[in-house]
């Protein structure tokens, strides 16, 4: 997955239906009817940038509305996407295991305050890197100071060219390793000795969402896949939503993942890739993805003080994507003209994908997003995310 720290186009030129309850949507999904839809007219927007494909859903107790626009694939422009695509979410996988910590946290098996050297004794130093000062609310609110695995590791440049990414697309690497590329370098910072969950320096890195993975796997005994399954997947009846573990294939059905590497005038097709755990490698739909944020929101999948916390920010200072935007533990805010509650949001991008998503503070609404189009350094990727990020914000606050 590919970092969402700043504006996406800006991150790229860097590197890189069983659901009960109010978080149900079992009636049948309303088509946009056309322009004149709101929906229809925010998904024709984002393909106006230039994307390939997008597809759209908002959903709320009363049933779910989706548009979509474009083609699956280049090669066949009058085949339009799948209503129910599926799509890697990318860093919107943050949000899930961001959840399971703070199930273990309510069941009291971990808690926040705990340091990274409390469960995985010195995994964590080198280079000025210390785990007896970093906690669980850190790596989950990315305070850390941690670096981001992709942005140092030695081959990150390479891997974002079409051969580098040809090379690379059935390769994975253990968490392990990835903790291994970030601890070459000094950290960004380290948080205070005597009370490091109160940091509130940010800085978004995916490597707090690696190291949360092997915490989760070592309170539990299970992989961090089984957890995800055993604790959101199968309790919401998301029967389509799954980890890839080292399968780099998307099932069908599915759209073109097209990706303009920086200086190439053609898109690659990018659509099997490999690579990514708790950080980023979920696969879900429109439909999943919002049932899972409205269950989420809505107190269904956790505990009173357990939301409460996930709920408590630190300005995110450089998420130039959307201005006010704050990061709590695995989930962002940003106000939005209309709604005084703002929105709880995160977004994910993966090489021909992004995810832009959003829903409600109190879990009654959502919408979801898949544009399957990313150029990497191109100034018409800042314009497909403001689309993208208009249509969520419409979607909720009208």
């Amino acid at each position: 997955m590919i970092s969402r720290r700043t504006g996406l186009a800006a991150t790229a030129a860097a590197l890189l239906t069983g659901a009960s309850g109010p978080a149900a949507t079992a009636a049948a999904p309303q088509r946009a009817p056309g322009p004149r839809s709101r929906l229809q007219s925010d998904v024709d927007a984002i393909l106006a940038t230039g994307a390939t494909g997008v597809l759209a859903e908002v959903q709320s107790a009363h049933g779910r509305t989706t548009a979509r626009a474009g083609s699956a694939d280049l090669r066949a422009p009058h085949h339009p996407l799948p209503w129910d695509a599926y799509y890697r979410i990318g860093s919107d996988t943050k949000t899930f295991t961001a959840t399971l910590a703070l199930q273990l946290a309510g069941e009291g098996r971990l808690a926040l305050t705990d340091t990274v050297e409390r469960w995985l004794p010195g995994a964590v130093r080198g280079n000025g890197n210390d785990g007896r000062r970093i906690t669980v609310a850190n790596l989950l609110r990315q305070t850390s100071g941690l670096n981001d695995y992709l942005a140092v590791s030695p081959d990150s440049a390479d891997a974002f060219t079409p051969d580098g990414y040809r090379r690379s697309r059935f390769r994975t690497t253990a968490p392990e390793d990835q903790l291994k590329a970030a601890l070459s370098r000094p950290p960004l910072w380290v948080p205070n000795a005597e009370h490091p969950a109160r940091e509130r320096r940010w800085g978004y890195s995916n490597t707090n969402y690696v190291v949360a993975g092997l915490i989760i796997e070592q309170v539990t005994g299970n992989s961090w896949a089984q957890e995800i399954h055993d604790r959101i997947i199968e309790p919401l009846g998301l029967r389509h939503t799954f980890t890839p573990g080292t399968s780099p294939y998307v099932p069908h059905p599915t759209a073109t993942a097209y990706t303009w590497f920086p200086d190439c005038a053609r898109p690659t097709d990018t659509t099997l890739a490999s690579g990514g755990g708790a950080d980023g490698s979920v696969i879900s739909n429109a439909h999943d993805h919002g049932v899972f944020l409205r269950a989420l929101m809505s107190g269904r999948l956790l505990r009173p003080p357990q939301l409460a916390a996930m709920k408590e920010t630190v300005v995110a200072e450089d998420w130039s994507a959307a201005p006010g935007v704050r990061y709590g533990l695995g989930i962002a805010w940003r106000p939005v003209a209309g709604s005084s509650g703002g929105i709880w949001f995160h977004g994910g991008t993966h090489l021909g994908i992004v995810s832009e998503s959003g829903v409600t503070p109190d879990g009654a609404r959502a919408a979801t997003s898949a544009t399957f189009t990313l150029r990497m350094g191109d100034p018409a990727q800042d314009a497909q995310d403001l689309a993208a990020l208009r249509l969520v914000d419409r979607a909720l606050s009208g």
